[in-house]
Parts: C-alpha cells; structure tokens; sequence
C-alpha cells in the first residue's frame, strides 16, 4: 500500500515522520527513496514539453534547478512537518529568509523585524533591502497587538516574526501580532526553526513559516538547506516564482541527506529536550548565573506564552551570567569545557557553546539582560557529563 494512502493526520508525530515522503510499504524495492541529479530533461516531444511548461511552478520538472523527485519528497515532509499545503526547498537556512522577503517587498515598502531577530536577517534588511529601497523598522519582540498596530503604516507589507529570538529567547505573541498585521493587509513570517513541530505557525496565523533544516531535520551538522512552507496556493505562486528568478536550488543529495535525517528527528527532539530542560534548571540554581534564557522554564518573563502555544521546547537557550563577570570571563569558561564545541550552529547531535553578548546588536531599546552571556546547545550526550563539565568550567570563574 503506497504511505500516500494512509490517513497521516490520524498517526503521531514519530509515525508520520517514519512514513512522510516515502512510495510506500507494500512495495518491491529499498526503503528510502533515490537520489535523483540533473540539469537536463527529456521529453518525448515537443508538445509534452510546451505542456510542462505552462506548469512551471507545479511539480512538473522541466529543467534541474525546478527540482525533482528527491526535492518533491522533502517538500512533502516539510509541509508535513509544518502543517502547511506546500513547502519550497532553498540551499541554506538564510535563502529559505531572504526568498520570502524579496517575494513579498519591493522598492517603497516597509518591513517591521523583531529586535531580536537573527544577525544575518538583520544584515539583509539593513544591507540589500535597504539598498533596494526597502525601509525596517525594528520593534519590541514582546510587542502587544495594540503597540503592533500603531507600527503598522500604510506601506508595511511585512511582519516579521521569530519566536523565541535568536541568542535571547523573547517568545512572541504571534497570534495578536498576526491579528494587527493581517487587520492592515500585511503578510506574516515567521522563523520558526526552534518550534520546528512544537510550534504549528499556520494555525496562529503565520503566512510564511522558515526552518533551518541544516538543524534538527538534518541532524547530523552535516548538511546546509531552508525550507519556506506556505498554507494556500496563492502564497505558494508568489514564493516559487520569487525562488525562480533568484535562481534558488538545492543540492539532491543534501535534500536526501535531510529525508534521511528526518526518520530518527521525533526521537533526538525528545530526548535532547529533556537533556536541554535538565541542564538548564541545573544551571539555573548556580550561583554564577544570574538567570537562564529557556522558555520553558517557569521563571522565564513570557512561560505563560509557551504554556499557551508550544507543544515542548528544543534544546538551545541562553545563560546569563552575573554582572560581576567581563566577556572575557565567558570565554574563559567555554574554552574551559571539553564536551562542549565552540560553533555558531545548533541542533545537531553535538553539544555547543558560544559567547553572544557581542553578536547582539539591538536598536529597539530591548538589548539590556544585566550580564555578559552565552548560548548553549544541548546533544545526545548524557545529563551528568554535560554537567560535570559545566560545573568544573564554572569553578574557573571562581
């Protein structure tokens, strides 16, 4: 029986990650799809191919960079992933933001970015957005619906979103956000790559939801590629002819490597979130510390926003330390862990470390956490290593 017949909405997570994307279990052949490369396609003759063409931006393949039967497999799974219609494969997690934004602005638009949004989405908005003619504004990622409005001018397009923020950890209120901005005409976007699952972007009024897939769908920090998901075919239209005329493409391979990633991703999000909670509240009673960035701890200021909106949590969060402590403290501690890698991605099988306190810039007024401060990834390792290791770095602080 081909998966597609199956009733995937009824099933669990881990069942429907096992089965998404793949020709089915009542079939003659492997059990994961191949690998299919090329630029060229064949047609049989002229009139098949003049067909194919006025469905360019269907899943009909008439040249490599429009994708093929790997890429249409991880679409599949993604969407799933996401809960949305169709979802777009890009190279990296930073062309799955920019697509999505030049699909949608143009020269005299306005774009509201949250504050605390990823560095590099922040160089693009001030760097060829603005060059383009684009104008951002950046607002309080903890924004209510009312102060969001009064953001909104008649040339706002966009809204967008990433919920918590990259380094900080601000939750945001999507669902009033979305009320303001969908209220004014303007679409929303939203990161969404820490809520991956946990996080259902379309039923709290997400226009556009953006993963990192070089994260938790691969798994293994050895893949690069974005996914931008949709929920209705207008959207859709508007995404791949932007993706189209960018020229954007993914490599088969990694989008192979990415299917094969997503079969185990249902069990590392379990338990690198329970590895991640218990590291984090073991942190948080350490005198050193002066709090621990993760949402789903009840001290967190927005817990009751993740208690509203999130199914779990991932295993990355943020550590401030006491205002005692330089920057150059912090770094003493990282190169101090042995378990611990000092590496900019996440969401791998690895644990990791990084200073953030100088790769945050804030120009909203919502930059002040009262010390210097890290982000910590959590992996498959055990608890009590992780711990031990934390604890003998913190004792060089002294």
């Amino acid at each position: 029986m081909p998966d597609d017949s199956l009733p995937k909405k009824t099933y669990g997570f881990s069942t429907r990650m096992s089965h998404a994307g793949r020709a089915g279990t009542r079939i003659h052949g492997f059990v994961n799809p191949a690998v299919h490369r090329g630029s060229t396609v064949l047609f049989p003759n002229s009139a098949a191919r003049r067909d194919a063409a006025k469905h360019r931006l269907e899943q009909y393949m008439t040249y490599g960079t429009q994708g093929g039967p790997t890429h249409y497999a991880l679409e599949d799974v993604i969407a799933e992933i996401e809960g949305g219609t169709r979802a777009l494969i890009l190279g990296t997690g930073l062309a799955a933001v920019a697509v999505p934004l030049l699909a949608w602005l143009k020269s005299g638009d306005h774009c509201l970015m949250p504050d605390s949004v990823y560095g590099p989405a922040r160089n693009l908005c001030d760097g060829l957005l603005k060059g383009w003619g684009v104008e951002t504004t950046y607002y309080d990622p903890t924004v209510d619906e009312a102060a969001m409005a009064a953001l909104i001018r008649p040339n706002t397009k966009v809204v967008y979103t990433e919920s918590p923020g990259s380094h900080t950890f601000e939750l945001q209120d999507i669902p009033a956000i979305a009320r303001a901005a969908h209220a004014s005409g303007a679409k929303v976007m939203m990161d969404n790559t820490w809520g991956i699952h946990h996080f259902r972007p379309f039923e709290k009024g997400v226009d556009v939801s953006i993963q990192a897939l070089t994260k938790y769908v691969g798994g293994h920090s050895d893949v690069l590629l974005g996914s931008a998901t949709v929920n209705n075919e207008e959207d859709w239209r508007v995404l791949r002819s932007a993706a189209s005329q960018l020229g954007q493409y993914a490599s088969p391979d990694d989008c192979w490597l990415a299917l094969r990633g997503v079969r185990t991703m249902a069990v590392r999000l379990k338990q690198q979130e329970r590895h991640g909670l218990e590291v984090a509240r073991w942190l948080s009673g350490r005198p050193e510390v002066l709090r621990v960035l993760h949402p789903a701890l009840p001290e967190h200021p927005q817990h009751d926003l993740f208690r509203r909106d999130f199914s779990g949590a991932c295993s990355l969060f943020g550590l401030v330390f006491q205002p005692r402590f330089a920057l150059e403290d912090v770094y003493r501690f990282i190169d101090a862990l042995t378990l611990f890698g000092i590496g900019a991605s996440w969401g791998g099988f690895e644990s990791l470390c990084i200073a953030t306190t100088g790769n945050i810039t804030r120009t909203a007024g919502s930059g002040d956490f009262g010390g210097p401060m890290c982000r910590i990834h959590i992996g498959l390792e055990e608890p009590a290593d992780l711990i031990a290791d934390l604890a003998q770095a913190l004792a060089r602080l002294g």
